[in-house]
């Protein structure tokens, strides 16, 4: 499938009814200002209040808002990957359903992608509307997060971005992993990925959906890509290598004890003490019996690798006929 917008503007959305109409008719208003040929997909994450009612009822006033309604609620990544299948325009804008995004950023993103050549615009809101409880723990995630993917963003959680159509068409948001789309996306080829200062606004209707324990499950989401995009291929480079120092560290052990107790037997003409008395016996034991199970499990790991569906899926970029 192509793109056959201009804009696709994708809301995930959740017990968000009183926000929508005054949503909805701001992002007509701007994109009637710009005459973009756009449509708004509306994702309801299993909302239970009358958002979807809203919704049906929103349709009649503009006829390019797309809606879709989860039984439940899967959480923020399984919508935006329903919006990101359905979407058709040649720019993605993921927004927020609770007014705290400004649609009036939208064409300021559109011409990042568009004009200055970038697949993925990320925004920024350096000022936040947010208790400390909050923007403390988002400054640590967002640090560690620079650090282990090499992506210099400040605000990765920002739900205001814009991708290339290519982008969102070539990438699977899943579990959480919302927070690191564009990690993803870098991971799935696309590394020209920069940032837009966007205003926050202070929410209008409603509470927060989030919790404090969104960044325990971010940091481990986090831990989770990292390992994923660097050894999913080659799991065995990871397990096998590990296990391999430790068991070299369990034999170094076991060797040192065993010549130390030759040495005094025969060298020195006293009886030696019993290696198993020495604590560095177990600990060189429990090493080899790790290193042998990282061994085995990088093995397994290969095994399930080598017989993925997805194991010679590749992103390419553009192609020549012949």
């Amino acid at each position: 499938m192509e793109a056959t917008l201009d804009i696709s503007i994708v809301v995930p959305l959740y017990n968000e009814e009183e926000s929508l109409p005054e949503l909805m008719a701001w992002i007509d208003r701007v994109m009637q200002a710009h005459a973009w040929n756009y449509e708004v997909i509306m994702i309801d994450d299993g909302s239970k209040d009358t958002s979807w009612k809203v919704i049906q009822q929103l349709k009649s006033s503009f006829p390019s808002l797309r809606g879709f309604s989860f039984r439940r609620n899967y959480g923020k990544s399984a919508a935006l990957n329903v919006g990101f299948e359905a979407c058709r325009g040649r720019v993605v804008i993921t927004m927020d359903a609770d007014l705290q995004d400004s649609p009036d950023e939208i064409p300021a993103l559109y011409a990042k992608i568009m004009d200055e050549g970038f697949d993925l615009i990320s925004g920024w809101k350096r000022k936040r509307f947010d208790p400390l409880s909050k923007t403390i723990p988002t400054k640590l995630f967002n640090w560690a997060t620079r650090k282990l993917s090499g992506i210099h963003l400040h605000d990765f959680n920002c739900g205001l971005k814009a991708y290339r159509y290519d982008v969102v068409k070539s990438i699977e948001v899943y579990g959480e992993m919302h927070r690191y789309i564009p990690v993803l996306a870098k991971w799935a080829g696309f590394t020209n990925i920069g940032e837009q200062v966007v205003q926050h606004q202070a929410r209008k209707y409603g509470t927060s959906k989030f919790g404090l324990e969104r960044f325990i499950n971010g940091f481990l989401d986090l831990l989770s890509i990292t390992f994923v995009s660097r050894f999913s291929k080659k799991p065995m480079h990871f397990f096998g290598l590990l296990g391999l120092i430790m068991f070299k560290v369990g034999g170094f052990l076991a060797l040192w004890l065993v010549t130390e107790k030759l040495y005094i037997t025969y060298f020195l003409d006293e009886r030696a003490p019993l290696v198993t008395q020495n604590p560095l016996f177990y600990l060189g034991l429990l090493s080899m019996i790790l290193g042998t199970q990282f061994f085995l499990a990088g093995f397994i790991a290969e095994l399930v690798s080598r017989n993925a569906p997805d194991r010679n899926r590749y992103h390419i970029k553009d192609q020549t006929d012949v």
